[in-house]
Formats: structure tokens, sequence, C-alpha cells
């Protein structure tokens, strides 16, 4: 394989890192979204107080995107920096593999969280209580894409 496929397969895993990640934000927000809906609908239907604290909950899964794309720019930076190229047909393996799984751990990351989220804003906006909690569960399912993004950066060395 010459030296501009690896550099390519390198930058693929940049853009796997964000794009994957990106995926599982759009689909975290879209559940927690759909539940925020369905949550507001019911406190119209009774003619009770909506409430906007709900947003908290579809916005969460947006931070993977952010998270890949950090990963992204080290990838891309790695590439770049002097000496990258050597760089890249060194390590063209492990950053297309550090964007892929580190993609597809913040892709599930986020996904899950807007599942969660998605629980937290219907039992918010049915007992009005439980917000701190529903949020904590938010920042533990929130962790694991941290760690898979320091574990990812870290792999790269």
């Amino acid at each position: 394989m010459d030296a501009n496929m690896m550099m390519a397969l390198a930058k693929a895993g940049g853009l796997a890192a964000l794009g994957v990640a990106a995926i599982g934000s759009a689909i975290g927000a879209g559940l927690a979204g759909s539940a925020a809906i369905g949550a507001w609908k019911k406190c119209y239907a009774q003619s009770k107080a909506a409430p906007f604290i709900l947003i908290t909950f579809i916005g969460a899964p947006l931070s993977q995107t952010i998270y890949g794309m950090i990963l992204m720019n080290t990838i891309v930076g790695k590439l770049t920096a002097e000496g990258g190229a050597d760089w890249a047909t060194a390590n063209w393996a492990a950053s297309l593999l550090a964007g892929l799984c580190g993609g597809l751990g913040m892709c599930f990351s986020a996904w899950y969280q807007g599942k969660a989220g998605a629980a937290g804003a219907d039992a918010l906006a049915e007992t009005g209580q439980g917000f701190g909690n529903y949020l904590m569960t938010l920042g533990v399912v929130e962790t694991v894409a941290l760690f898979v993004l320091v574990f990812s950066m870290m792999g790269l060395g």
C-alpha cells in the first residue's frame, strides 16, 4: 500500500469518529425529543404547565458529536504535524480503528443517553420530581463517551 493510501485511511478514521458519533447524537436526541414532546402533550392535555427543562434531556446526547470532533481533530493533528506522513505510514490502522471504534462507543453512549433522557422526560413531566436523579443518570452514560474519547486518544500515542 502506498503512503497516500495510508494517509487517506488515517484521515478516514478521523472522519469516522465525527460521523459515527454524530449518528448516535441524532438518534439519542430524536429519542429524547420524541418522549419530551409526548410528555408536553400529556401536560397540555391535563392543563398542567409543560416543563421547559425537558429540553435538557433532548440536548444531552449532542455532546458526543463534540467528542467525535475532538477525536477527529486529534487524528488530523497528528497527520498534519511535522513528520505526519511518517506517522500515518506507521499508524494508519490505529487511526482508522480509533476513529471507527471511538465513534461507535460515542454513538452508543449518545443513543442510550437519549433512551435514558426519554424515560427522564416522561417521569419528570408526570411527577414534577427527580430532575437531579435523572440528570445524574445521563451523566453516568455520558461518562462512557468521555472514557472512549480519552482512551482512544491515548491509544494513538
